[in-house]
């Protein structure tokens, strides 16, 4: 059983009748109801929840954490950043969707500013499948076709992806690393571009397969986290003269 929390802002829907006609039940309850499966267990927090609804016991029990973000990254208190990114070095695994590129976490973890060009013109939106192999897109064909989307733009400031799995085209030009994995300690981070809250895009069969896979892949691999500092010699030294 994979045990999953879903973690979104939660603003949008509360201020803009568009976002919440789309998501009645919010972004973490549309993700939530298409993540639910026999072997994957889904729990939901929100921002305006006391410690944002990430504690220390929930994370103990979450194998893969995944993040929504947007209009409120700098309201996410330090202390539960940090919380989040030693769990993720533990190997707790780390789903980050859309503008959770800008979240303090995926920051910390990539150490860069993460920044790109975007625009909102309800581009086409194609993202090519660039490594046909990978766990994340099993039963996605060539590409991911959708209609209406924000557009992001290169140069997308992030490392060199350990995996490179999705590039997406617009409408307007642009193309963008939109299917990236990652590793941190013993966790595995995947980012995922599409997921604009003004569109529908998370009812994409598509877009769900790819964020199922991820959630998926991303699982812990059951490895204890390394031990460093001072450490006694597995053999005996002979004393040198």
């Amino acid at each position: 059983m994979v045990k999953v929390l879903v973690w979104n802002e939660n603003r949008h829907e509360k201020q803009n009748e568009e976002v919440a006609k789309i998501y009645p039940e919010g972004i973490h309850g549309a993700i939530k109801q298409f993540l639910e499966a026999d072997d994957v267990e889904v729990n939901t927090a929100t921002l305006d929840e006391p410690d944002h609804g990430i504690t220390e016991e929930k994370l103990a029990e979450t194998d893969v954490l995944v993040w929504w973000g947007h209009m409120a990254h700098h309201e996410v208190k330090d202390e539960i950043v940090n919380k989040i990114h030693e769990h993720v070095l533990n190997g707790m695994g780390l789903v980050v969707l859309h503008s959770g590129h800008f979240s303090k976490i995926f920051k910390k973890l990539m150490g860069t500013s993460c920044d790109l060009k975007w625009r909102e013109a309800d581009d086409k939106e194609r993202m090519w499948v660039v490594d046909p192999t990978h766990p994340i897109v099993d039963g996605i064909g060539e590409f991911i076709e959708i209609d209406k989307e924000e557009m992001y733009g290169e140069h997308f400031d992030i490392p060199a992806p350990d995996e490179l799995v999705l590039v997406s085209w617009f409408e307007g030009g642009e193309v963008f690393r939109s299917g990236c994995t990652y590793r941190r300690g013993n966790g595995r981070i995947v980012y995922f571009r599409p997921g604009h809250e003004t569109y529908p895009t998370y009812y994409h069969k598509d877009v769900q397969k790819v964020i199922q896979n991820a959630v998926r892949w991303a699982k812990p691999v059951g490895r204890e986290y390394p031990t460093y500092g001072n450490a006694k010699p597995l053999e005996k030294i002979e004393p040198k003269s």
